[in-house]
């Protein structure tokens, strides 16, 4: 059956004993909420306008052209086609048009405000904060206090709305994957949704391309494409053993995604299990000189390391992507080596980095990057001899610039090519969330 989309009879034939699956799966009455062009909705309250009548974009930096939108309102979004992640330049000189810079400050503190509105129909150990503008609510066993749970959730998106003007989107399931596909796939046109193990075959497995489903990047859908599997009903009828040899544990988790199934507690990640460490960023401007990208890679090394670090683990595949700007026509390349030992050591990654450039590297200007390190082990496994001097002191000069940075800030030690024109770490570290405070 793989290769092709199931059809409504062949959703009985395989599902009549499927069911089974659900037996001992959760069956909770979570929701997953989200406030609907958060940034521009703040500003829209700050301001006194109405964002569903005004078309407003708020944007990361005016000082940048290439600066990115990080809200458009939907009025933005219909008269002018301007959404999150256009370009500052890209918006029209239009007298209706209202731009605004972020003020995180303001957005953290509407945040946690909107989460204190939560809590006052659930305690606080049912909400997970999931991000600044979206949050997963176990509405399990309030039934006595405010009634059906739809109906509790309705009422949460109706308080917020007159409180604070912001509009939402919930979407309702037995656990947090269905409650976030029902908000990603359906509440988000609709306002809500809710969906049950029941509608898996009608909802979920007809999604195609795979990477529509939440968790599935491009890459893993081209490796779940070579094996035939082109729909999420593909992936519900694969073999678990064949998708385990080849993903790992992943593949157990595929799998179960596919059915709808989801075991994680509220607040453990949607995907168990770090399988990764890595960083992307879009360059301001065009980097067309190789040293100045180099310098960035070396920046963005770092920071990975680092999170390696923390979290005691080191990995054998290292990956680069490199995207050309669209000036020089777009493209890139994305590359990964595995090397002997795992390694969470700045220096040795951007070795690598810096060999896959050498070897890929188109000479056209570039305008965003990618690194990341897998294959993840626990440092322990690291060989330290007593004889290599220079690992001992590599391993201990991290330590000691991961402590610095912890305690006195990202920006407190930094190497050299960050104080060059090439270098963001220092822009970087000034951000919050990434965007200006």
């Amino acid at each position: 059956m793989c290769g092709n989309a199931l059809r409504m009879d062949d959703y009985r034939a395989t599902t009549a004993d499927a069911f089974k699956i659900y037996e001992q799966a959760p069956n909770r009455s979570i929701m997953c909420i989200d406030m609907r062009c958060f940034f521009a909705s703040c500003m829209a309250m700050l301001e006194n306008i109405n964002p569903l009548e005004v078309p407003i974009a708020v944007v990361g930096n005016f000082q940048q052209k290439g600066s990115i939108v990080l809200a458009a309102s939907p009025p933005m979004k219909q008269r002018f086609g301007i959404k999150t992640g256009s370009r500052l330049f890209e918006i029209p000189k239009h007298p209706d048009i209202r731009l605004f810079e972020p003020k995180m400050e303001f957005f953290v503190r509407m945040s946690m405000e909107i989460t204190d509105l939560i809590n006052q129909f659930v305690p606080k150990e049912a909400i997970h904060v999931y991000s600044i503008d979206e949050s997963f609510v176990d509405l399990t066993g309030t039934e006595k206090l405010w009634g059906p749970p739809e109906e509790t959730a309705k009422v949460i998106q109706d308080s917020i709305l007159r409180q604070f003007q912001i509009p939402s989107a919930v979407g309702m399931g037995p656990n947090m994957l269905m409650a976030k596909l029902a908000l990603d796939l359906d509440a988000k046109k609709t306002g809500f949704a809710k969906w049950t193990y029941e509608d898996v075959p009608k909802k979920l497995w007809s999604i195609s391309p795979l990477s529509e489903m939440w968790g599935i990047g491009r890459r893993t859908e081209l490796s779940l494409n070579n094996m035939g599997i082109f729909t999420v009903g593909d992936l519900a009828q694969a073999d678990l053993k064949t998708l385990e040899d080849h993903f790992g544990i992943m593949g157990n988790q595929l799998y179960h995604h596919a059915w709808g199934i989801d075991l994680s507690p509220l607040g453990a990640p949607l995907a168990q299990g770090q399988i990764s460490f890595g960083k992307g960023q879009v360059l301001m401007r065009d980097y067309r000189n190789r040293n100045e990208i180099l310098a960035v890679i070396l920046e963005m090394c770092e920071d990975v390391a680092r999170r390696a670090r923390e979290a005691g683990q080191a990995g054998r595949t290292i990956t680069l992507g490199l995207s050309y700007s669209k000036d020089a026509f777009g493209g890139g390349f994305n590359r990964a080596r595995t090397i002997d030992e795992p390694t969470n050591d700045t220096m040795k990654i951007f070795k690598v980095c810096k060999e896959l450039f050498d070897e890929h590297y188109a000479e056209r200007p570039a305008r965003q990057i990618s690194i990341s390190i897998s294959k993840l082990e626990s440092e322990r496994s690291i060989q330290l001899s007593l004889f290599d001097n220079k690992k001992w002191k590599r391993r201990k000069l991290g330590a000691t610039m991961d402590y610095l940075r912890t305690r006195y800030g990202s920006a407190a030690v930094l190497r050299a090519v960050s104080y060059t024109e090439a270098g963001t770490a220092i822009k970087r570290a000034q951000l919050l969330g990434g965007h200006k405070i």
